[in-house]
């Protein structure tokens, strides 16, 4: 199934205006500028004319006050936010260079035409970190260019907040996701929480949404979440259409991908394309409570984790298909207990790969990197 070809046309827009042009080169095809706008939300908080590039060192945007009575179930970090390492926003626009390595070998249990498969983890912001581990396993050059002929990549979700260039990272996969596709292979994405998140921000802002415990806001949800000023100011429509295209469950060789460690997806329908279909339709209709209710669904985690958890896996693939399920949203130190929070506060976090679990059946792709983790880039199946 394509990404988003299941939808009709669904355009988000900076104020709920139809684009003026089409998105620029890089962009992935099928959102017409001419597509239909889906019902107006309430006035966005910047005009269509937020300036392209970033300042050389973003500020720091200070956290806002938890909304008031967050539902049991909802699970936003606990710690002041945002997170940035020190040393790592010195620069959005200078580059260090990439050194590559060699192309992926050959899968041969991929399908016919079709390379081998990686999967990259939650990535928040973290650009330079994203080209230097893409280049070690040889999925980019030293410009940040596809390299890897016709290999297949996947992203699980989580592209912005926390770390200082979340734009830069849509960017850099929209390219790729091009260039992949041009060279016989494809990169593509699935929708993470904060995907919902930042489409939610720009499109209902302040707006009281009905948590299931009260009132909340989008606009504060981002916000504790490590919501960066500078993402928004840089946030365009064609990144708002791309993002309210994204699948939310795809199968791959054996591999459930899933951005979410949780059943919720069982909520929106029986079948990948139907929880797909369901999704892009919640997304079009553009109801803030509905949004809401979705984008607090999936920050659910844990599912997997305990005593039961090999049960919940086994939920989701005798509905969707697969052997095991994929997975980022819940950094591993954060799975294990090692940290007490999603943003754990430590000067390094141990992580040197994925963390295969629930009697084998699942693997979290989250390394932490907004811990002072890893970004974590792996070739599927897992070698031994």
């Amino acid at each position: 199934m394509t990404q988003g070809a299941s939808q009709g046309p669904m355009v988000w827009t900076m104020a709920g205006e139809t684009p003026a042009s089409v998105p620029p080169p890089g962009v992935p095809s099928g959102m017409s500028a001419g597509s239909p706008v889906p019902p107006a939300g309430p006035p966005l908080h910047l005009p269509a004319g937020s300036p392209a590039a970033p300042p050389a060192a973003p500020p720091v945007v200070p956290p806002a006050a938890p909304p008031a009575d967050m539902p049991e179930e909802y699970t936003p970090t606990a710690r002041d936010l945002p997170i940035i390492e020190p040393g790592r926003t010195e620069t959005l626009i200078d580059r260090p260079a990439v050194v590559p390595v060699p192309e992926p070998a050959p899968d041969p249990d991929a399908p016919d035409g079709l390379g081998p498969l990686y999967v990259v983890g939650d990535v928040h912001g973290y650009y330079d970190e994203l080209r230097e581990a893409l280049a070690a396993e040889g999925l980019i050059d030293a410009d940040g260019s596809w390299a890897a002929g016709n290999a297949r990549l996947w992203f699980l979700g989580d592209f912005t907040d926390r770390g200082p260039d979340g734009i830069g990272v849509i960017d850099l996969v929209m390219q790729l996701s091009a260039e992949a596709a041009a060279a016989g292979g494809y990169c593509k994405a699935l929708m993470g929480n904060h995907e919902l998140l930042l489409l939610g921000a720009k499109r209902f802002g302040d707006t009281p949404v009905q948590s299931g415990a009260g009132t909340a806001s989008f606009q504060a949800a981002w916000l504790l979440n490590g919501g960066q000023k500078t993402d928004m100011d840089r946030l365009e429509d064609h990144h708002l259409q791309w993002m309210a295209r994204l699948d939310a469950v795809m199968e791959e060789d054996g591999h459930l991908l899933v951005h979410s460690d949780t059943t919720a997806y069982l909520d929106y329908g029986d079948s990948i394309e139907a929880v797909n279909d369901t999704v892009h339709d919640v997304l079009t209709r553009s109801e803030a409570d509905e949004v809401w209710d979705l984008f607090r669904k999936f920050t659910k985690r844990f599912a997997f984790r305990d005593e039961s958890g090999s049960q919940a896996v086994r939920e989701l693939l005798d509905a969707y298909g697969g052997d095991r399920v994929v997975h980022g949203h819940s950094p591993i130190p954060y799975l294990l207990g090692e940290v007490g929070a999603e943003d754990g506060e430590s000067e390094s976090v141990a992580v040197d790969g994925p963390h295969v679990y629930a009697d084998g059946l699942a693997i979290a792709m989250d390394g932490g990197i907004t811990m002072a983790g890893k970004l974590l880039v792996v070739q599927l199946p897992l070698a031994g």
